[in-house]
């Protein structure tokens, strides 16, 4: 290997540095579309296999939800479904089991999949619990003046 051997051997090493970028990971990402009929599907299934970065789009008429997988921001898929003038937001929906009391007046929907409830932040639980443990300490036998009635 001489000297123009080398020179290219580096010339090619530099230059596969510069071409290097990073790849965006791929994501899933679930919204909740409200579609009444198979154009509707068709329409929001359209607009958002044309964003950018979408490898493919599945559509859950029953559920109301869509899902959207490929290397795109969750803001994009969002903003092409609004788009489409349907009322669209990110898929509120988590297993049941996930959630410490999922049947809080706040995390209970009727309208929720099966075994889901709806995603609440932990601190909205907080106060409905401890205002339960006030009624079971407040009838409790180990009370003395649990019940003045008896």
């Amino acid at each position: 290997m001489g000297v123009a051997g080398t020179l290219e051997y580096f010339s090619d090493l530099l230059s596969n540095v510069k071409r290097r970028r990073k790849k965006k990971q791929m994501q899933t990402v679930a919204l909740k579309v409200r579609m009444d009929c198979e154009g509707c599907e068709r329409k929001v299934k359209s607009v958002l296999s044309g964003v950018k970065g979408v490898k493919s789009v599945e559509v859950d008429m029953k559920q109301q939800k869509v899902t959207v997988t490929g290397n795109v921001e969750p803001k994009k898929p969002l903003k092409a479904a609004q788009s489409t003038k349907k009322k669209v937001e990110m898929w509120p929906y988590v297993p049941h089991t996930l959630v410490a009391h999922p049947y809080v007046s706040q995390a209970y929907d009727k309208k929720a999949p099966p075994n889901h409830v709806r995603a609440i932040p932990v601190t909205a639980t907080i106060s409905e619990t401890t205002m339960d443990d006030n009624y079971t300490n407040m009838f409790s036998d180990e009370n003395p003046n649990a019940c003045s009635i008896m």
